[in-house]
């Protein structure tokens, strides 16, 4: 979900970026008379040709006011952007973090486990682990498949790639078997912790 979100995002932005940088050429090429300074002729539907041009007419702009489908066709036009532009922005800032997770409990129904409570277990167990100093768990995607996304703070005697192994082996897969999952992807960000030198006399 997150991939289309970026996808869309790009590609309104690009539109949005296209629109306005052609509507700001054209202005400028009307606005400083350019046609008239370099001797060349715009195209016949060129909206502006001039300082003086208009970007619609008077008779492009009430060519269609008096037909009865005119207004309707406006308002619904308007009603179907407004739903798209508040449906873009209730994606922007949706809470992205699973609040819960479907377990199968081997009876046929099914139970719920708070995301939160899987997330701290997961930490724990995390931090348990040597060589991680602190770290920090968020459980993303769907409720039957979620993902994990970790980021962990290591110390500085700390193997990265025996870390790890070790979380998958032990924290990850304690909460995939406790969850009943399949499987329990992750994604794993690492970064060092500061700590200052020692003094050696």
């Amino acid at each position: 979900m997150r991939k289309v979100r970026r996808t869309v995002n790009r590609v309104l932005l690009g539109l949005a970026g296209a629109v306005l940088f052609g509507a700001g050429a054209s202005v400028l090429v009307a606005g400083l008379d350019l046609p008239a300074k370099w001797h060349f002729t715009l195209p016949g539907h060129w909206p502006w040709t001039g300082p003086d041009g208009v970007l619609l007419s008077d008779k492009n702009r009430t060519r269609w006011t008096d037909s009865g489908w005119w207004w309707p066709t406006v308002i619904a036009a308007l009603a179907v952007l407004l739903l798209l532009v508040l449906w873009w922005l209730l994606v922007q800032f949706r809470r992205h973090r699973l609040t819960h997770l479907l377990v199968d409990s081997g009876d046929g129904e099914g139970a719920s486990l708070r995301g939160r409570a899987l997330e701290d277990a997961l930490t724990a167990d995390t931090e348990a682990l040597d060589g991680v100093d602190h770290a920090g768990m968020r459980l993303t995607g769907r409720r039957t498949e979620p993902t994990v996304r970790a980021q962990l703070a290591l110390a500085p005697h700390a193997d990265p790639g025996t870390v790890v192994r070790r979380l998958a082996d032990n924290a990850l897969g304690n909460a995939r078997r406790s969850a009943g999952l399949d499987e329990l992807p992750a994604d794993v960000r690492l970064r060092a912790v500061r700590h200052r030198a020692e003094r050696v006399s």
